[in-house]
C-alpha cells in the first residue's frame, strides 16, 4: 500500500533498538509521575466503529476521525466521533452511525446524536471544527467517501445540513479538511484534501496486481496503482456560501496525490496561512501563501516534502509546534510501517531540517504504523512531548511470521529538554500499551483541570477515551480566543506566552493530526511558575494585544480589541 522496505531492515531496528537503549545517552530516569486513564466506559461512550476484519478493500480501512470541541458554549469539551460502513453493509444498504456526545462536567458524556441531527453523514472519514458564519457556535465539517457535509450549528443543540446551500459538498473521497483564514478577510476558508479515485462498484481485486502485496502476502490494493483525487480550497463569501477558488489559489493538485492529514499554520511567520500537507506514498505539500490570493508550492525546497534520504514517504498524520523553544514551528508527520515518523525542524529561515535520528523519534517508530498525532505538553513542563496512535492496515500481517502486527500499541514520546525525546508509553499507563487499530486522535481538557487529555478513534471496536491524571506539581495556562474583526474563533492568531525563561508560542488552528480535530483553547504548560509574565497575540487581522502579571493555573478568555473578559480557575487549582 505504502513505502515498501528490504526485510533487513527488521535487523537494522533491532540494533538500532538496542543502541537507543544503551549507548544513545538516552536519559533512563525520567520523572513522570503521570498517568493515562482508559475512562470510555465510566464516560459514557458507548461508541463503536465498523469494523471489517479481513480488509480486504482500502475503502474499509481509512475511516476513523475524532473530534473534540465545545458545541453547546457551556465550557466543556464534547466529543464527535466519525464512522464508516464496511463494503458488506453498504451493499446491503446499511449505514454507519456516527456519534456525538455531551460533555456533562462531571466526567461523563450523553449521546446527544439523534436530536443534534448529526449521526448519518454518510461514508464518514474525519472532521474538523470552526464558525465559517461567525455567530458564536462552532460548526461542524464532516469529510466522507461520497459527498462531504457541512452541519451548521443553530445554537440551540441542533444542526442542519447546510452543504448544498454553501457549496462545499465535494464529492470525491474526502479525508483531511481544516478550516482558516488564508485571505484575511474576517471569516474562514476551507480545505479539503482528497484520497483516491474509487467506484465502490468496481474495487481493485484483493490480492491481484504488484500493488495488492505486502511482504508476499495478499492485501489490498492501494493507494499505489490507483488515481488520486485532487483537493480543493473553498473561499469564504461572507454570506453562508463558498466558492471553489482551488486553479486560481494554485492548489489543483496535478498529479493527483493521496492527500491525508492536513494543517494550516504560518510557517514562515509574516502573517498570513500557509498549508501543509501529509500525502500517502507521494512527496508532501507545503503551500506558501504569497498574501495575494495565490500559494506556491515548495515542499522540495523547504525539505518537508520527503525524508532526509530524499525518500518519499508515506504521511497520514500531521502536527506543529516549537518543541525545542526557539521560536520557529517545527513539523511531524507520521507514516507508515518499517519506515519512520519524521520531524522536521525549523530552520527559522523558510526551509527545514529533518532531525528524526536526532531527537531519536525515529528508530522506535520503524515497526508501528502511525495515524493520529499533536505535540502537547502533557506534563506540563514547558516543553512539547509527542504522541503517536498506531495500528495496521493490513490484518494479514497477523498470520504471518513478520515483526509487526495489525493491533499496536501507542508511543508517548517525552520531551527531554536538549533536543532530544524519550519514548516513554510503557511507564504512563497500562491504556497506552494496549493494542488496538487506531486512526484518529484529538487532544484537549476535557475535565478543565489544565492538563491535556486524549480521545482515540479505533477503527477495530470502541474508542479510547485517556484521561490524564497528573501530579499536579506543574502549573498550566489555557487561552481561548474570541475574534471581531478576525474570524470568530481566532484561528490563526499566534500566541506568546512568557514565564520566566519559558517562552512558547502557538497558533489556534482547525484540524490536523489525522483527520481530526483538538480543543480551539490553546495551552501552555508552565513548569514551576506560578505566574504568566507576559502574553503576546497576533491576530489574523493584524491587531496586536498584550497582558502582563496574569496568575497561572486559569483559563483566560480574550477578546480581540476587548481584552480579558474572563479568567477562569482550572480544577487542578483547587487541589494545589
Amino acid at each position: 500500500m505504502w513505502t515498501k522496505i528490504p526485510h533487513l531492515m527488521a535487523v537494522l531496528i533491532i540494533v538500532g533498538l538496542v543502541y537507543h537503549l544503551v549507548v544513545s545517552g538516552r536519559p533512563v530516569d525520567v520523572a513522570s509521575s503521570v498517568q493515562f486513564v482508559d475512562v470510555t466506559a465510566e464516560a459514557g461512550l458507548a461508541f463503536r466503529h465498523a469494523f471489517a476484519p479481513e480488509q480486504k478493500y482500502i475503502v474499509e480501512s481509512m475511516s476513523g476521525g475524532a473530534v473534540f470541541f465545545d458545541y453547546n458554549n457551556d465550557g466543556w469539551l464534547d466529543i464527535y466521533l466519525v464512522n464508516a460502513p464496511t463494503l458488506q453493509m453498504a451493499r446491503a444498504g446499511r449505514r454507519a452511525r456516527s456519534a456525538l456526545y455531551r460533555n456533562n462536567g462531571d466526567g461523563t458524556f450523553t449521546d446527544a446524536t439523534d436530536r443534534a441531527g448529526v449521526g448519518q453523514p454518510g461514508w464518514g472519514m474525519g472532521a474538523c471544527v470552526g464558525d465559517y458564519n461567525n455567530d458564536g457556535n462552532e460548526d461542524l465539517y464532516v469529510t466522507c467517501l461520497g459527498k462531504n457535509i457541512l452541519y451548521r450549528n443553530n445554537g440551540d443543540g441542533t444542526f442542519t445540513d447546510v452543504t448544498e446551500r454553501a457549496g462545499v459538498g465535494d464529492r470525491r473521497w474526502s479525508t483531511g479538511a481544516a478550516f482558516a483564514d488564508y485571505d484575511n478577510d474576517g471569516d474562514l476558508d476551507l480545505f479539503v484534501a482528497n484520497y483516491v479515485d474509487v467506484d465502490l462498484d468496481h474495487l481493485p481485486e484483493f490480492g491481484r496486481g504488484k500493488n495488492c502485496t505486502y511482504r508476499g502476502l495478499k492485501v489490498q490494493c492501494g493507494p499505489r496503482g490507483l488515481p488520486g483525487a485532487g483537493d480543493t480550497l473553498y473561499r469564504n463569501n461572507g454570506d453562508g456560501t463558498f466558492t471553489d477558488v482551488t486553479e486560481r489559489a494554485g492548489m489543483t493538485d496535478p498529479r493527483g496525490y493521496y492527500g491525508l492529514g492536513v494543517i494550516w499554520t504560518d510557517y514562515n511567520d509574516d502573517g498570513w496561512m500557509d498549508l501543509y500537507v501529509a500525502n500517502d506514498s507521494v512527496p508532501n505539500f507545503l503551500y506558501k501563501n504569497t498574501g495575494r490570493g495565490t500559494f506556491t508550492e515548495i515542499g522540495f525546497p523547504a525539505g518537508v516534502a520527503v525524508n532526509e534520504d530524499g525518500a518519499e514517504q508515506a504521511g497520514m498524520g500531521v502536527t506543529v509546534g516549537d518543541y525545542d523553544r526557539d521560536g520557529h514551528l517545527d513539523l511531524f508527520v507520521t507514516n507508515f510501517s518499517e519506515d519512520y515518523n519524521t520531524l522536521y525542524r525549523s530552520r527559522g529561515d523558510g526551509t527545514f531540517q529533518d532531525v528524526s535520528h536526532h531527537t531519536r523519534t525515529a528508530i522506535v517508530s520503524y515497526p508501528y504504523l502511525g495515524w493520529g498525532t499533536s505535540f502537547f505538553d502533557y506534563d506540563n513542563d514547558g516543553w512539547l512531548d509527542l504522541l503517536v496512535v498506531n495500528g495496521h492496515v493490513y490484518p494479514q500481517v497477523d498470520r504471518a511470521h513478520l515483526d509487526t502486527s495489525y493491533r499496536q500499541r501507542k508511543l508517548l514520546y517525552h520531551n527531554n529538554g536538549d533536543g532530544t525525546f524519550s519514548e516513554l508509553a510503557a511507564r504512563a499507563g497500562r491504556a497506552l500499551i494496549e493494542k488496538r487499530a487506531s486512526r484518529g486522535a484529538a487532544f484537549g481538557d476535557i475535565d478543565n483541570d489544565g492538563d491535556l487529555d486524549v480521545l482515540v478513534n479505533n477503527i477495530d471496536g470502541p474508542p479510547t477515551l485517556l484521561r490524564n491524571r497528573g501530579d499536579r506539581r506543574h502549573h498550566a495556562v489555557m487561552i481561548r480566543l474570541i475574534g471581531r474583526t478576525s474570524n470568530r474563533d481566532g484561528i490563526g492568531a499566534r500566541v506568546t506566552v512568557k514565564a520566566g525563561s519559558l517562552v512558547q508560542i502557538d497558533e489556534v488552528r482547525s484540524g490536523g493530526s489525522y483527520l481530526s480535530q483538538n480543543d480551539l483553547r490553546l495551552h501552555f504548560g508552565l513548569g514551576e511558575s506560578d505566574r504568566v509574565d507576559l502574553i503576546e497575540i497576533r491576530w489574523p487581522s493584524g491587531a496586536r494585544q498584550t497582558f502582563a502579571h496574569v496568575k497561572a493555573d486559569r483559563l483566560l478568555v480574550i477578546e480581540e480589541g476587548r481584552g480579558m473578559i474572563r479568567a477562569t480557575p482550572l480544577a487542578s487549582s483547587e487541589r494545589r
